[in-house]
């Protein structure tokens, strides 16, 4: 037995389900024990039994810098030496929301916390004590963290690790005062208005979906969901917990038409740390408490050590060559594990936006959460496996993406396109 299968052992008996996010089980793909890392640096990963493996899950999305870099390490370093929670307020989170209201013109004033889950719940609770409405509209296959009203038929996390597309806990009462539509579908979102308008308090999008796979926008649907919401008086809130800072410096969701009025960040913002962020106009925050009677709070929101390590990669992410760096890096990988595919006679298609993208088991990209469904799943599985034997690690499920950060070098690479390929062909002689 390898210290990962006995560190799996000991989990078992003290973890519900043995891992602390059901996203990091190895249980959909068939398997058992999953690795067990000890260390990280740059875009690899070093696992309790001493072996390597380059990575492209970038811990789903927020290590957009790569492991342990050192300018983040430094400012960490020094917030360290000066103490890690004050339950009071500090420079540091004053500065960070700044250089956030400076990316994001949307965005006049934030309110700081811990996660991308809790600043979708708490942008749903502001949109309905803003508008005295209670309906939220989501999408299906869009996901919003876990909290009660943003499970309803989600993506990622329950289809792969549940079988399902909700999760059982969640009362009545809340599914009650959620919709969920189809993605890219704007007649049903119509047609929803057109029947409930007037209840609907905020409409809540992915710009791009990052947990059906990677799925953008139909030309004009994002301009269509915006139009059609202020039409009835709903507030859009832009999700972009997964994309924010990931694909620019700021947001995407205006660039591709999208026009919101409430903003979620998290993952990349906090630099490898816990941090998460919602804002909005000056009028939508002045109701937030202790201005206004919405509440919401948080002990570790805004803390000294999140904040050091946001700030320090908004300074690595401000570089003016950092994203088509990145770009060009994720186009390199996403071609080359795309053609590795076609030679070797294994379908697949690919759906990229900067440095993430997803490899779909399916012979035509998905347009909605439905299409994403429809996939080989004994093709994703085996992939999975083949390119952990080769030394590449990817996020355990097919509706996840596959993440180039700065900390992976031309080696890294090459190294995941030489596996792809040897992956790939390994599947057609098995098959």
């Amino acid at each position: 037995m390898n210290r990962s299968e006995a560190l799996w052992q000991r989990a078992q008996a003290a973890i519900a389900g043995g891992v602390n996010s059901p996203a990091r089980s190895f249980r959909p793909m068939g398997g058992d024990a999953p690795l067990f890392i000890k260390a990280a640096r740059g875009g690899r990963f070093e696992d309790v039994d001493g072996r390597t493996y380059v990575e492209f899950l970038a811990a789903f999305g927020p290590n957009i810098v790569g492991h342990g870099h050192p300018q983040v390490l430094e400012r960490v370093g020094r917030q360290l030496q000066d103490g890690t929670l004050f339950g009071a307020p500090c420079p540091g989170e004053v500065e960070f929301a700044e250089r956030l209201a400076a990316a994001i013109p949307a965005l006049e004033q934030v309110r700081l916390v811990s996660s991308g889950t809790e600043a979708v719940m708490s942008a749903i609770r502001l949109a309905r004590a803003a508008t005295g409405r209670d309906l939220i509209v989501k999408f299906d296959g869009n996901y919003h963290g876990h909290a009660d009203a943003v499970l309803v038929n989600t993506g990622s996390g329950a289809a792969t690790a549940g079988g399902g597309h909700d999760s059982e806990g969640v009362p009545g009462g809340v599914r009650q005062d959620v919709r969920s539509l189809p993605f890219n579908d704007l007649a049903a979102l119509e047609a929803l208005f057109a029947a409930e308008g007037s209840r609907v308090a905020a409409v809540l999008i992915e710009p791009i979906s990052g947990n059906m796979g990677v799925v953008g926008p139909l030309p004009g649907y994002l301009e269509g969901v915006s139009e059609i919401a202020h039409r009835h008086g709903a507030l859009v809130i832009d999700d972009e917990v997964i994309v924010g800072f990931r694909l620019r410096y700021g947001i995407i969701g205006p660039e591709l038409g999208l026009r919101p009025d409430l903003v979620c960040l998290g993952k990349a913002i906090g630099g490898g740390l816990a941090l998460g962020a919602y804002g909005g106009s000056r009028d939508l925050m002045r109701l937030v408490a202790p201005l206004g009677p919405m509440f919401q709070a948080g002990t570790l929101a805004g803390n000294p050590l999140s904040v050091a390590a946001g700030l320090a990669t908004l300074d690595i992410l401000a570089a003016e060559d950092v994203y088509p760096w990145l770009d060009a890096m994720g186009a390199r990988l996403a071609d080359g594990a795309r053609r590795a595919a076609a030679s070797a006679g294994v379908t697949t298609s690919l759906t990229r936006f900067g440095s993430m993208f997803t490899l779909f088991f399916r012979a035509a990209p998905p347009k909605n959460y439905l299409e994403a469904q429809d996939y080989d799943k004994e093709a994703f599985r085996r992939f999975f496996w083949a390119m952990l034997e080769e030394g590449i690690y990817l996020a355990p499920s097919p509706y996840e993406a596959w993440f180039v950060t700065l900390g992976h070098t031309d080696d890294d690479i090459a190294q995941g396109i030489a596996a792809a390929e040897r992956a790939f062909a390994r599947m057609q002689q098995i098959s």
